[in-house]
């Protein structure tokens, strides 16, 4: 794969810069396509057959839905438009979920009161708004951030944290494509030996721990900007405007030599307040 490019490394594109006007014209149309469609929610379909992204070996919604099959109580963090829930067959007696942007509070909202969920608006910072122990299984996938000290609060003895989370240096090729080289330290974020020493400091025991790094694609310049918008912590700021001479430089590469490839990292953990 290329050096990433910085800014600074590339001109402002013109008619020109492309190998064809048909090159310019799918390049505007991608992009203006990609820019208008609605982000809300954690649904990705809209990316399908432009990009993929192999999956973990553990089945993380099976295995989630297997967990809430069992459970009395169950908090969803972050559930994003929570259509992952959604998706479990079965629901626990009580069920709620958290949820920060208010785009996806109303999309939750109206996908999960229906199976008797109750989705509360929350900004994803200590304190939770629940009480001591009040549930005996927390799930969460993907979240920004994993407040320990609170889930191991909010958790009743004997109760288990499920996550899958994203990994160190996740899509850091098209990360550093736009942003240029990352030092050491923010590379190494988001460590799963790290969330271990986290989950343990603050009296949780870790029963399991796996972490996977897998392939990703992006097959045209509207997967990528779609991302970009979308999972808007991997280019802080991300807009066409900002970044149009980057984006039409990998549209040209895109179409001179394939997929831009990517690897993504993920890991899974459970963990079990102790009786």
């Amino acid at each position: 794969m290329p050096e990433p490019s910085t800014p600074a490394d590339l001109p402002l594109d013109s008619d020109s810069d492309f190998a064809s006007a048909a090159s310019r014209d799918r390049f505007e149309a991608l992009v203006a396509e990609a820019d208008a469609v609605s982000v809300d929610g954690w649904d990705f379909s809209w990316l399908e057959g432009r990009a993929t992204e192999e999956r973990p070996s553990w089945g993380y919604a099976r295995a989630m839905a297997d967990r809430l099959g069992r459970a009395r109580a169950a908090l969803d963090l972050q559930t994003g438009g929570g259509e992952v829930l959604a998706a479990a067959p079965k629901l626990p007696p009580v069920t709620v979920a958290t949820e920060a942007w208010p785009p996806n509070i109303a999309r939750a909202t109206a996908l999960l009161h229906p199976l008797g969920a109750v989705v509360v608006a929350d900004e994803d910072e200590p304190p939770l708004p629940f009480g001591d122990a009040a549930f005996d299984l927390v799930v969460s996938r993907h979240p920004v951030t994993t407040w320990w000290e609170e889930i191991a609060r909010v958790l009743a003895p004997g109760g288990t944290y499920f996550s899958q989370q994203v990994g160190p240096a996740s899509v850091f090729e098209l990360v550093e494509y736009f942003l240029g080289p990352q030092p050491p330290e923010v590379r190494r974020g988001r460590h799963p030996e790290d969330a271990r020493a986290a989950a343990t400091a603050a009296g949780l025991e870790v029963v399991d721990l796996r972490s996977e790094t897998l392939r990703t694609e992006f097959r045209d310049i509207g997967a990528v900007v779609y991302f970009l918008r979308k999972v808007i912590w991997m280019v802080p700021g991300f807009t066409v405007e900002q970044y149009r001479p980057q984006l039409a430089a990998l549209h040209r590469q895109i179409e001179a030599e394939g997929p831009f490839l990517a690897r993504t990292a993920r890991f899974l953990i459970e963990a079990r307040k102790p009786r």
